[in-house]
């Protein structure tokens, strides 16, 4: 074997190794309760063989469906420049259509819905694995069993507080300890097969189906309780631009699917001896010695998961912000090195909030676990009639070949979903309500962003008459470079005509910046930057970013130099931004409520000094009152 081909398999492994830790923790810990669910008080449902071996059966061939064919085979092929994730998907969709029409509105509404909806599932996972692995302490110990809740509330807030620090220290390790943890797992249920090995009996699809045959309403809601078993399988598309897809491809065949599979098996086999673990059959697994490092270990991996989980709600916020659905808001580098390590405080205290809430109403898995689920199914049906979608211009597929693919798909996940309503009065509501919130911020502020455009455009002048006008009317020049932001490259930016109008002066060289968010994850700058030279000292730069690129004036600046020979000096150089303060009115446009919601969002978010990272101390800013 050649250096570079031993370098090579070298790299695959520890990118391997990675996507353990950051891409499979949510699905990963499901073992902890999803087994369990299917069997609670709540299904009425007899531990026998038959009814053992359905359930695993269905299982088995969720997971080869659902995670195996479509996400592992399919979804991993449908990247965005190698980016992957419900926002992602959509950017790719909308390239299919013109704007506006009725196709692109309907992409970008349902979008949104499985970007809310993926909110959702960042909530209640950390409550609902944190929540599972603490009471394996209560298997251990029945003595515990009150100090189940207050151990949760303790980790989760401890979690939550590490955030700032940064994922570099700790995510060395999660690599290691998911392999562990898998390993583990794994272990423990194949010594439960091998003493009870009918269990592989329910590699048959036939004992699904035959549940279905003999007791349809209940098959029906119990799919809610198999569905767990595929919550976290979402992440494997949307975590691919951090690992790509041959480690996440390679992770899930050689150990997270062989490790699940075992626990499962070996879960069924171990109720079918003893009826009794059914209460907590993952804990009952291990042998007594072994109980305490086992709850130590879920502990540790269901940490790992939330941390997976609370990372992408503060990735999906910067996307959202970059395509336009969400204000800007404060995001901090955690990493000089890694620019996907970063740290939302906004979304991250406002997360904490509500885990805790859910943990303190909800106080066990079991309860928790009838409000998991539906979230994820929508994000996946989503996900499923998007690649649908792109197929034919992906992967050049036939329409007949495509349908053919995704129908069934799409059947058997409304199956899922359908099962999931039925849980809807038992705390399924939960997550539709959280969703239907985040998607009436994500939908009103791209709204609101469009009206106020509107208005502006309205009073705007035209930047080329502007220009002319000045050889004509020309105002007094004062040395340096002024630097306006504009949403609009075509028409005078407000924050200069007020300084002259205040200020009656103009700068001898005028920069009109304007920014455009691209529906790629990145654009090197020799693709995104323009400079057009105008009369009078004016020149126009436009300016594309990928929706995963930083903005970075200073850097921007640099980039100017060296591509455009346009040369800046910091010092001598003045921001102008204007500052609207928004008035909702009854202006035809959005409710008057919505409004109020835009104008609130408006006055909250992150200045544009900040965002785009502009020194404080070269930033002019000049108010306006703008009725919507």
């Amino acid at each position: 074997m050649s250096d570079e081909q031993s370098h090579s398999k070298t790299s695959m492994t520890a990118l391997s190794l990675g996507a353990l830790g950051v891409v499979y923790g949510d699905i990963g810990t499901s073992p902890l309760y999803a087994f369990q669910q299917a069997f609670s008080p709540a299904h009425s449902l007899g531990i026998d063989p038959a009814n053992v071996y359905g359930v695993l059966s269905l299982i088995f061939w969720g997971l080869t469906i659902v995670v195996t064919l479509k996400y592992v085979g399919l979804a991993l092929r449908a990247d965005n420049d190698g980016e992957g994730g419900i926002l992602a998907l959509m950017a790719l969709v909308l390239r299919r259509y013109a704007r506006p029409s009725r196709g692109r509105t309907l992409a970008v509404v349902m979008g949104l819905v499985g970007a809310a909806m993926f909110y959702g599932d960042s909530i209640i996972t950390p409550a609902i694995s944190v929540l599972s692995a603490i009471e394996g302490t209560a298997v251990a110990t029945p003595l515990l069993q009150d100090a189940v809740v207050p151990i949760t509330v303790a980790i989760i807030i401890g979690l939550f507080l590490v955030q700032k620090r940064g994922t570099a220290l700790v995510g060395a390790y999660f690599g290691p300890v998911m392999l562990l943890w898998f390993a583990a797992i794994g272990v423990l249920g194949l010594a439960h097969v091998v003493r009870h090995p009918m269990v592989l009996r329910s590699l048959n699809p036939w004992w699904g189906i035959e549940m279905f045959v003999r007791e349809p309403k209940l098959a029906l809601f119990l799919l809610g309780a198999v569905f767990l078993t595929l919550t976290g399988g979402e992440a494997l598309y949307a975590d691919m631009g951090h690992f790509g897809r041959a480690p996440i491809h390679r992770a899930w065949l050689r150990v997270v699917m062989p490790g699940l599979l075992l626990n499962y098996f070996g879960q069924g086999a171990l109720v079918l001896s003893d009826p009794a673990t059914g209460k907590n059959p993952f804990f009952y697994l291990a042998p007594h010695w072994a109980l305490w490092p086992l709850v130590i270990l879920a502990t540790m991996a269901t940490v790992i998961a939330s941390q997976a989980v609370i990372s992408g709600a503060y990735s999906m916020t910067t996307q959202a912000i970059k395509l336009g659905y969400l204000p800007r808001v404060r995001v901090l580098f955690t990493n000089e090195r890694n620019q996907g390590q970063i740290y939302v405080p906004f979304i991250n205290w406002t997360m904490l909030v509500l885990v805790l809430a859910l943990v303190l109403a909800f106080r066990s898995s079991d309860n928790l676990a009838a409000a998991y689920g539906i979230a994820v199914n929508i994000t996946m049906v989503t996900t499923t009639i998007f690649l649908w979608m792109v197929a034919p211009q992906r992967w050049n597929w036939r329409t007949r070949r495509a349908n053919l693919v995704f129908i069934p798909l799409i059947l058997v996940e409304l199956l899922f979903l359908s099962s999931n309503s039925m849980k809807i009065d038992h705390g399924g509501w939960f997550p539709l309500v959280f969703g239907a919130l985040v998607y009436t911020m994500l939908s009103t502020w791209k709204s609101g962003r469009r009206l106020l455009k509107r208005q502006l455009q309205e009073h705007a002048l035209n930047l080329q008459d502007f220009v002319h006008s000045l050889s004509t009317y020309p105002p007094t020049r004062v040395e340096g470079t002024a630097i306006y932001l504009t949403p609009d490259a075509a028409t005078v930016p407000h924050a200069l005509l007020h300084n002259l109008k205040h200020n009656k002066v103009l700068h001898e060289r005028v920069v009109f910046l304007s920014t455009q968010t691209a529906d790629v994850p990145h654009v090197g700058p020799e693709q995104g930057i323009e400079m057009t030279p105008m009369e009078e000292g004016i020149y126009l730069l436009h300016v594309r970013f990928g929706f995963k690129d930083e903005p970075d004036m200073q850097q921007l600046l640099k980039n100017c130099e060296r591509l455009c020979g346009l040369e800046f000096h910091l010092m001598e150089t003045s921001f102008f931004l204007a500052r609207q303060t928004i008035v909702p009115s009854k202006i035809p446009g959005m409710a008057l409520w919505r409004e109020i919601l835009f104008s609130w969002m408006s006055r909250n978010a992150q200045d544009a000094s900040d965002y785009f990272r502009i020194p404080p101390n070269r930033v002019v800013e000049l108010g306006t009152q703008i009725e919507i």
